[in-house]
């Protein structure tokens, strides 16, 4: 079996290809796995050059396969300078908590929304570097939910946004949704997992 190195502390994150990149007989392993630590400053413009800076830096160090990813968030309504954009955890210089982030974006969406909620858009950024050094880059975006004022008693650790998230079909928090729920939603990422699987064998 293959390795791929995520490019990534977050447990929910590195996990969140491995089941569809298991069937292209890939394993993903995070920095925590490898036992390494990135020292970068991830000054990009956008979603897709953060993730080729911690790609770089992590085959700089590791020359196996490896993949960075980065996000940006944009709420519908909420003024300019204060759009999350790249900076979703990061707010007046500070690296919230989970629990600190939920405060803060049900606080916009109390301040902004509308019926106690937002529409939102996630924009993804994807880089993947394979064993000899070949860059490949992807990008996709998800706006098939909004955000509400009232937070879900659940919390997945590390996306504490989808306490507050629901999506616009169901009207069910991100935390609630089943297998049969997401069936019916057609959310899948099997695009992202082709991609990642195509630029490492």
């Amino acid at each position: 079996m293959k390795q791929i190195i995520f490019a990534t502390t977050n447990e929910s994150k590195s996990k969140r290809f491995s089941k569809g990149l298991k069937e292209h007989k890939i394993e993903v392993l995070s920095l925590k796995d490898i036992d390494i630590k990135l020292d970068i400053d991830e000054n990009g413009s956008n979603a897709i050059e953060n993730a080729l800076i911690k790609a770089r830096e992590c085959y700089r160090l590791t020359k196996k396969p490896c993949m960075g990813m980065d996000d940006t968030l944009y709420m519908e309504g909420v003024p300019k300078e204060l759009q999350p954009g790249l900076f979703v955890r990061r707010v007046n210089g500070k690296s919230l908590t989970d629990s600190e982030m939920i405060e803060h974006y049900t606080n916009l969406v109390k301040k902004y929304g509308h019926d106690g909620k937002i529409n939102c858009k996630w924009i993804y950024g994807l880089a993947v570097i394979n064993e000899l050094g070949e860059e490949a880059t992807y990008s996709w975006f998800k706006d098939n939910f909004y955000m509400v004022d009232i937070p879900s008693d659940k919390i997945n650790p590390g996306y504490p946004l989808n306490s507050i998230s629901k999506y616009k079909t169901i009207d069910k928090y991100f935390t609630d949704v089943t297998k049969e729920d997401m069936k019916l939603l057609e959310v899948n990422e099997s695009d992202v997992v082709d991609f990642i699987a195509s630029h490492i064998k």
